[in-house]
């Protein structure tokens, strides 16, 4: 059976609803093997399921994280192939970067993705239309890290710490640079959340 079209968004969702106090840990940019892994222990070490966009690119040369990630239960979303910024690509290149994502994601993890993140939250209607006509509901975040700068772990446990909201989309990085203070803030802040009631989970699907 194919699934139902998502909408047409004009705008990505920002956060999720879900019954009590919900919140969805998101990594994009992997998957890396110097830094998914741990990761990936973390989370199993509680048993919570976690969002990772990836990039086809990183996704091609590792796509046994993404068989991982099926099995322990994690959602596989859709970053582009390269990280570009859509919004001064043609139609056809836009596709072309997100199909082939889609590609590499099914070979890997075994289907294909149900959402999509634009690179550097750079959305536009060919993005969203392109995103829906391949199955895939837009998702941004509400708390960003920037754990991109390496502001150090404590200040992303802060920044976490501070940020958790009921429905609250958290960003962080699993690539693109020395993600081991992601991977030191996450083992911190991750067992305080569950202390604090919250349900760490991944998003369902908003339409049948």
């Amino acid at each position: 059976a194919v699934p139902a079209r998502p909408p047409v968004r004009s705008e990505p969702l920002l956060r999720v609803s879900g019954r009590g106090r919900t919140m969805v840990l998101t990594f994009d940019d992997g998957p890396d093997p110097r830094y998914t892994p741990a990761i990936l222990d973390t989370l199993a070490e509680y048993d919570v399921r976690a969002m990772f966009f990836v990039c086809g690119e990183m996704a091609s040369y590792n796509k046994e994280l993404l068989a991982r990630m099926a099995e322990e239960g994690h959602t596989v979303g859709n970053h582009t192939w390269s990280h570009p910024l859509l919004t001064k690509l043609s139609r056809g290149r836009i596709r072309s970067e997100m199909e082939r994502t889609c590609d590499v994601i099914e070979e890997g993890y075994g289907e294909r993705p149900q959402w999509f993140r634009a690179p550097y939250g750079a959305w536009n209607r060919t993005t969203f239309r392109l995103g829906a006509e391949l199955g895939m509901e837009p998702l941004a975040w509400t708390v960003d890290t920037l754990d991109w700068t390496e502001p150090g772990a404590r200040t992303i446990v802060g920044r976490v710490k501070d940020g958790a909201a009921p429905g609250v989309v958290v960003l962080s990085h699993d690539a693109g640079g020395d993600r081991s203070q992601s991977v030191r803030a996450l083992r911190d802040y991750l067992p305080g959340l569950l202390d604090s009631g919250y349900h760490v989970t991944v998003p369902r699907r908003t339409y049948a």
